[in-house]
């Protein structure tokens, strides 16, 4: 098997373990014996438990992009461009469903590290970009930098809240009454900076 190949069985059997069981649940040997891969040639493509959880967290990332990605492709507003981050979790919600959805991968994993580690701080950046995103995308409504930044932390604050609701219940409903609760309040400081 290729170097290329056997990382990818890794890294995709760390993926649903990791997700469905926890990481600090699973152990090595389980992982080579659902990728079908010698213990060896997990060690040879990545030398620690804590770079193939590096390695989960970033592919977590960037599956999350790619659906954000296409939802992007259709916004044409800066109200598309925001709503676009909350269908993107939606989308990513509804694709773990195979594997018993439970809620935001990214949090699930920072919860198993203590506090500042490598993991949580990878995580942490993470979600900053997000709402960073939110914020860029918010310039195009409002110009006050401090209005801007109030709505970005509460957009941020619904989203990561109802996706640790989503997880504890299992479903997706609560990603899309949060989208609503995000238009409306957009709607309402656009209504009130007018005012």
């Amino acid at each position: 098997m290729k170097s290329h190949q056997a990382k990818d069985k890794i890294l995709d059997a760390a993926k649903t373990l990791f997700y469905k069981d926890g990481i600090n649940a699973t152990g090595i040997n389980t992982i080579t014996d659902k990728a079908g891969v010698a213990k060896m040639s997990l060690y040879n493509n990545f030398p620690s438990k804590a770079d193939l959880v590096e390695a989960y967290i970033e592919s977590r990332n960037i599956e999350w992009q790619a659906l954000y990605a296409i939802r992007l492709a259709t916004a044409h507003t800066p109200l598309d461009k925001i709503l676009a981050v909350f269908d993107a979790y939606r989308d990513h919600a509804e694709s773990a469903v195979d594997n018993g959805f439970r809620g935001c991968g990214m949090l699930n994993a920072a919860a198993e590290f203590p506090a500042h580690s490598p993991e949580r701080d990878a995580v942490k950046l993470l979600k900053e970009g997000i709402e960073q995103l939110l914020t860029e995308h918010l310039s195009e409504l409002f110009s006050d930098p401090k209005q801007i930044q109030y709505i970005a932390t509460m957009l941020s604050f619904l989203l990561e809240g109802s996706i640790a609701r989503a997880g504890l219940e299992c479903s997706s409903d609560k990603l899309i009454i949060v989208r609503k609760m995000a238009e409306d309040l957009i709607q309402t400081q656009l209504q009130l900076t007018t005012k």
